[in-house]
């Protein structure tokens, strides 16, 4: 039974503790929300859409969610390449950091245009629109002239921190599990993403989370240039975006499994379960009328499975069903090869009202919350639950995007009225 006064009281701390969260970094004039003392900046993986959930819950911080497109675009490259991470030089964990302005890996885990469309139609400043439909055709390119290597005609990963899945099964084999860097006087340094690290004979990758991304990335772009007057521009967004989809089934997809997976360098497909499935519903590649037994499929046989991700806490990182899952018996935290992270519940909110699960995401919501307030007194609010028990790991207390969830849950089930 959960205990609604301990829910009001954090639902309170929530409020306050994640307003000391959204501050100015060093050298800049414009708060930001720092994800957490563990992880001290903005990432793109989750910065750009958790600042987003900040602003629907909460009209006034529309601005930060401004502010965060704004810092990641006014770092951009001249020939076009996003930072995955802007991180505060004042944190004390930043000190032995090389670089405060990341340049490693690509992480775009919620597409980074789509989010600058939202919101631009709640800011309706067209100067803005106009400003992220540049960064993100210059983004769009760069990823097409690093990133395709192999010329399957989807991008790549070279990495395990392009996808942001730390610590999954996904990454078994690869050279770079993390990303591609060295140690320098006791400095970290990395190179560039567009560096292929050494051969693993794995990688370049194909990942279907990572081009369902680039897919709506160009969806984003195509709507973003019939607001601004482009349609030649925008049919020929709508042109790319229907190849990588067609490539993306070509070659991820598995009919008989009917689950996409990761593909090697050589074309074999590497059979993990894992939940980067649901970037196919979340990034809205699959259409509800043309995929619908394809969407049914995933769905019913997957992601609402016991024996797979419907665990008593959903969705694990990877299902529980998958030999790498039932074999790390001792699992690290801050692991997409195990537990059920707090930002895969987050983007829930992108697909599962929309696909007509709303019922499943209400009792998503609702096992999520028990857990979290029969554990505060253990970890507040660090960022996943063991999909089996609910109870939490030691990763990243305090985290201003599971607070902010919490906030979320609790108005979207009512439970304080």
């Amino acid at each position: 039974m959960l205990d609604l006064e301990k829910v009001r009281y954090l639902y309170e701390v929530c409020s306050e503790k994640m307003g000391s969260n959204i501050k100015c970094f060093k050298g800049m004039d414009k708060p930001l929300p720092m994800i957490s003392e563990f992880y001290p900046g903005v990432w793109l993986e989750a910065s750009v859409s958790g600042a987003i959930f900040l602003a629907w819950d909460n009209s006034d911080r529309w601005n930060v969610a401004e502010n965060v497109i704004n810092v990641f675009i006014d770092n951009q490259t001249d020939d076009g390449q996003l930072p995955c991470y802007i991180l505060d030089a004042n944190a004390e964990r930043t000190k032995n950091i090389g670089e405060h302005v990341g340049y490693s890996q690509i992480q775009e885990c919620v597409s980074f245009a789509r989010l600058c469309l939202i919101v631009y139609k709640e800011n309706k400043d067209r100067a803005f629109l106009e400003k992220c439909y540049e960064a993100n055709k210059a983004w769009d390119g760069w990823l097409r002239r690093n990133r395709m290597t192999t010329g399957r005609g989807l991008i790549e990963m070279f990495c395990g921190y392009d996808t942001g899945h730390d610590n999954s099964g996904r990454l078994v084999g690869m050279s770079c599990k993390y990303n591609y860097g060295h140690r320098e006087n006791g400095v970290v340094r990395h190179y560039n993403a567009a560096v292929l690290p050494p051969d693993d004979g794995i990688t370049p990758m194909l990942a279907p989370d990572m081009n369902c991304t680039f897919y709506a990335t160009q969806i984003a772009l195509s709507e973003m240039a019939d607001i601004l007057g482009k349609p030649d521009e925008a049919a020929e967004w709508r042109e790319k975006a229907k190849a990588v989809k067609a490539k993306l089934i070509e070659h991820c997809y598995n009919d008989e499994d009917a689950f996409f997976y990761d593909v090697d360098r050589n074309g074999n497909q590497r059979k993990y379960l894992s939940i980067s499935i649901h970037h196919l519903f979340m990034e809205h590649v699959l259409d509800k009328d043309e995929d619908a037994e394809m969407i049914k499929a995933i769905y019913e046989g997957h992601l609402k499975n016991p024996d797979e991700f419907w665990t008593p806490y959903p969705f694990p990182a990877t299902a529980i069903s998958d030999p790498y899952w039932q074999n790390l018996k001792n699992p690290v935290s801050n692991n997409w090869g195990y537990y059920t992270q707090t930002l895969t519940l987050q983007r829930c909110r992108f697909w599962m009202d929309d696909y007509g699960y709303t019922e499943d995401f209400d009792e998503v919501c609702r096992r999520w919350i028990e857990a979290y307030t029969d554990n505060f007194d253990k970890i507040p609010f660090g960022q996943e639950i063991h999909p089996i028990t609910g109870e939490p790991t030691d990763c990243s207390e305090w985290c201003i995007g599971v607070m902010n969830f919490y906030r979320y849950v609790v108005n979207r089930l009512k439970l304080l009225d």
